[in-house]
C-alpha cells in the first residue's frame, strides 16, 4: 500500500515539480500543468496518462483504477487507488505523467539517471484543475 508520504517523496525530487495546495488537496505540478492530484481524503491519486489509452487501463484492472470525473474527461487523466498499488507501480505512475509535462531532454536526463524506459509520451498536458 502506497500513502502520500511516499508519493510526496518520489515527486518533490523530480525536475520542475512542485506541491500545491488548491482547495486542500495536494497537487504536484511543473508550471502550470497538474500531473498529480490526490482526493480530500488522500486515498485517491489522479495522473496524467494518455487518453486513447484509459479505457483500457480501467478495465484490466478497475480494483485499483477508475475513470476521471466527467469534468475532468477532457484532459489526460485518470484515478488510482493508493491502497491498491504498490511502490514501485506508483514510482512509474507517476514518472509517467511528470515526463508528460516537461521538455523531452529534462524527461531523457531523469530516465537515464533512473535506468527506465518504455515510459509514456510527453507533450500532452494532463492538467485538471
Amino acid at each position: 500500500m502506497v500513502t502520500i508520504e511516499e508519493v510526496r517523496a518520489f515527486a518533490s525530487q523530480l525536475p520542475r515539480a512542485y506541491e500545491a495546495v488548491v482547495g486542500d488537496r495536494v497537487k504536484f505540478r511543473v508550471g502550470r500543468i497538474v500531473f498529480l492530484a490526490f482526493s480530500r481524503d488522500e486515498k485517491i491519486m489522479g495522473f496524467g496518462f494518455p487518453k486513447e489509452e484509459r479505457a483500457a487501463l480501467v478495465s484490466a484492472e478497475p480494483e485499483k483504477f477508475m475513470m476521471p470525473s466527467q469534468g475532468d474527461l477532457r484532459y489526460h487523466w485518470v484515478h488510482v487507488r493508493l491502497g491498491a498499488i504498490e511502490h514501485d507501480e506508483m514510482a512509474e505512475l507517476v514518472l509517467d505523467a511528470w515526463r508528460m509535462c516537461v521538455p523531452k531532454r529534462v524527461a531523457a536526463e531523469v530516465t537515464d539517471r533512473l535506468g527506465v524506459g518504455g515510459l509514456a509520451p510527453e507533450g500532452q498536458a494532463a492538467q485538471p484543475s
